[in-house]
């Protein structure tokens, strides 16, 4: 029963014994006892639940080790870069990637690709295109493949990400703020790797006054002056690498973590497709 109870077929068997609007639906309790299940014999479903058991098992495994890979992944990222800015001088963020913002001129003929930034350190997001009539919100300002980007209202906890190519001539809010590294001291990876550590947040913190959520709003002149190590540029470079190596790994394992989720319901379902 308690497998059974997972299942689609349950499910709906649920919904034929509900009554109510879309807000108020209840399942009647004589309409649900009558609901029939097959029920096959006691050692069939012995047999049945051991089989599920150990694919749910295998399934949790899964999981498990896929979680210890990503977890030694960081934690060897994390070790890369501590060696890396071991003795690195510090620079204020005017010097080493400053704000350049690229206003917008609102046409009202021409549809527009918008993009947003995450949270904690989850990178940035489409937004739906619009028209430039539609637009209610002023001075957006252009994102360029490259850009450090960071919303001004939830930097500090960690809306910081790089825009890449498909991001290239979209356009953000005027509360999203643009930095351009210089390549001659700094590469966007290493710095965005940095402002979402607990030193580097703890900084956009500082540089994010106010005490509570949407009023926490970052400071371009306190992010201006907080510093960043600033390691010899040629180690950068391979740190991004191990950066991107590792983002293809997780991007691998959330495609197996999909399938194998999807696992244990697609079996319940062909399992218990006559059950009601």
């Amino acid at each position: 029963m308690g497998w059974l109870v997972r299942s689609t077929p349950f499910v709906e068997l649920c919904k034929a014994a509900s009554e109510g609007t879309t807000n108020r639906v209840r399942i009647k309790e004589d309409r649900f006892l009558d609901q029939q299940i097959a029920l096959p014999p006691l050692p069939e479903q012995q047999a049945l639940v051991a089989r599920l058991d150990a694919l749910a098992k295998k399934t949790r495994q899964l999981e498990a080790h896929l979680d210890a890979v990503e977890r030694d992944a960081e934690h060897l990222l994390a070790l890369r870069f501590r060696d890396a800015i071991a003795g690195a001088p510090l620079r204020p963020m005017a010097e080493v990637a400053p704000p350049v913002r690229r206003p917008v001129e609102i046409d009202i003929e021409t549809r527009y690709r918008e993009v947003g930034a995450r949270s904690f350190g989850k990178g940035l997001f489409a937004k739906p295109d619009f028209d430039g009539a539609e637009a209610t919100w002023q001075k957006p300002v252009w994102i360029k493949a490259g850009d450090l980007v960071l919303s001004n209202i939830k930097a500090w906890e960690g809306a910081i990400a790089i825009a890449r190519d498909e991001h290239d001539g979209c356009i953000a809010s005027h509360r999203y703020i643009t930095c351009i590294p210089d390549p001659e001291q700094a590469t966007a990876g290493f710095l965005v790797y940095y402002l979402l550590s607990d030193d580097g947040l703890g900084k956009v913190g500082l540089a994010s006054p106010g005490t509570a959520d949407r009023n926490r709003t970052l400071s371009l002149g306190n992010l201006a002056k907080s510093e960043v190590p600033t390691p010899p540029l040629a180690t950068q470079p391979s740190f991004d690498r191990l950066q991107a190596e590792i983002a293809a790994l997780k991007a691998k394992h959330s495609a197996i973590r999909e399938a194998n989720a999807a696992l244990l319901p697609a079996t319940l379902e062909r399992v218990f497709a006559g059950a009601s």
